[in-house]
């Protein structure tokens, strides 16, 4: 598992040992908390499961004593305890990285690192990323959901028009693209991460494809009078509700939404924004404790799984086919 947007010349470390579930918790928490082009997490188990190490990399020196009891927060004062922060050099931060980075498969994507490339199987899409890159892998829960999402989509449609708002590393994109064989549009808010994206679509063979731009949301000049049939927003959940009146503004009529970004909490909120729009939920995943939902004007709805009914959501108020 890995999350974040490494940083620039990443010079500290906090690495704590412990189980499975705290090291996801911590790693979640952590990047959740900071500003993820400031710091990166990486969550992998050693000893045959029997223990696993979080790492969370600083671009600068961390406060220790906020971090530790962040750390105290997510997942209890023995491990703020154990956390041990130490420099470190760049290399150190792609190495470790490396370590926790296995292909991740959604349908015939594959994301992978060129140390993995040799697993493609033949009729694979393959879309490889540097461990260095490794905001927006595929290996969190996040973008694997919306993944999975987009496989199942362009399964049953070809969307004619996609946008994906938030690119990250553009590994959406670059999956649409690579799908669909036509262009996506695609933007962020951070000029690296779009620097980022338009480099990867170019490795990946896919530049004429997702050429994407620096935008707020979607106030752009390219998506001017522009209506999509299909968006992807992986972003947080505060973003995605600020942004429903926007989204539904440039999305067609028949067009599904596919948001992340999301833990199961805040789902409630988010879906309460886009049915002000008109949107009803069509179907939702949860992965690792973060949901991918997506979102279908009409009452286009399908039962909650287990994890948004404990939200409280009632599958009733979601819409029916």
């Amino acid at each position: 598992m890995l999350e974040g947007l490494p940083p620039n010349g990443a010079s500290h470390v906090m690495r704590i040992v412990c189980d499975e579930r705290n090291a996801r918790a911590i790693a979640d928490f952590i990047v959740e908390t900071f500003d993820p082009t400031e710091t990166a997490a990486s969550a992998f188990e050693q000893d045959g499961g029997a223990s696993w190490i979080v790492e969370i990399f600083f671009g600068d020196p961390p406060d220790e004593e906020l971090v530790r009891g962040l750390v105290a927060s997510a997942a209890g004062a023995e491990a703020a305890m154990a956390a041990q922060f130490s420099q470190i050099a760049k290399e150190d931060w792609v190495q470790s990285a490396l370590a926790g980075l296995k292909p991740v498969r959604a349908g015939r994507i594959v994301v992978h690192g060129s140390h993995d490339r040799h697993r493609l199987r033949p009729n694979d899409l393959g879309i490889e990323i540097e461990a260095a890159l490794a905001f927006g892998t595929g290996h969190h829960g996040t973008t694997l959901g919306c993944l999975e999402a987009l496989d199942r989509i362009v399964k049953r449609r070809r969307p004619s028009a996609v946008l994906d708002v938030g690119t990250g590393t553009g590994v959406l994109a670059i999956a649409a693209a690579k799908r669909l064989r036509r262009f996506v549009a695609s933007c962020d808010i951070d000029p690296i991460a779009v620097e980022t994206a338009r480099a990867n679509a170019v490795a990946n063979g896919m530049g004429a494809f997702v050429r994407p731009v620096v935008a707020a949301g979607v106030r752009h000049d390219d998506f001017l009078g522009r209506r999509f049939d299909l968006i992807l927003a992986n972003i947080l959940a505060k973003p995605l509700m600020l942004m429903a009146p926007s989204l539904a503004r440039v999305a067609t009529p028949e067009a599904e939404l596919v948001l992340s970004g999301l833990l199961i909490r805040d789902a409630p909120g988010v879906l309460a924004a886009y049915r002000a729009q008109g949107y009803f939920l069509r179907e939702s995943r949860e992965i690792e404790g973060w949901v991918t939902l997506v979102l279908k004007r009409g009452g286009c709805g399908s039962p909650l799984v287990a994890p948004l009914a404990a939200a409280g959501l009632d599958p009733k108020s979601q819409g029916s086919d």
